[in-house]
């Protein structure tokens, strides 16, 4: 049983900065990926970054050297730092893992979602 608390979502205006933080919670699990996804109503999540624990990296092919994903403070947490926003960043921005849970095996979760509005 994991639980992802996502914090950081907002309304900015273009060319601002935004910080997004997940943090998987439980007992007794091992996240091999953190990431976060986003959606836009009608459309389907696509990809921003993910983590390994292994230290792999991906993002999404629109981030262009715009956002950094990175290790949290907490062991199974990740921090994403986007910068120059635009209009075609608002999305619900969605944290996920991947990962064993003892009692469960593989398992991929979401969490509930974050609401991430540019807008001037």
């Amino acid at each position: 049983q994991v639980q992802l608390v996502e914090s950081g979502g907002g309304l900015v205006q273009p060319g601002e900065s935004l910080t997004l933080t997940c943090v998987a919670s439980g007992t007794n699990f091992i996240a091999n990926t953190l990431g976060w996804w986003r959606q836009t109503p009608g459309q389907q999540r696509e990809l921003v970054a993910r983590l390994t624990q292994g230290g792999a990296v991906e993002y999404g092919a629109f981030v262009k050297d715009r956002f950094t994903i990175s290790n949290g403070d907490a062991k199974n947490a990740v921090t994403l730092q986007m910068n120059s926003l635009t209009s075609e960043d608002t999305a619900k921005y969605y944290c996920a893992f991947q990962g064993v849970i003892s009692g469960y095996g593989f398992q991929e979760l979401w969490g509930p979602g974050t609401q991430v509005t540019v807008d001037s």
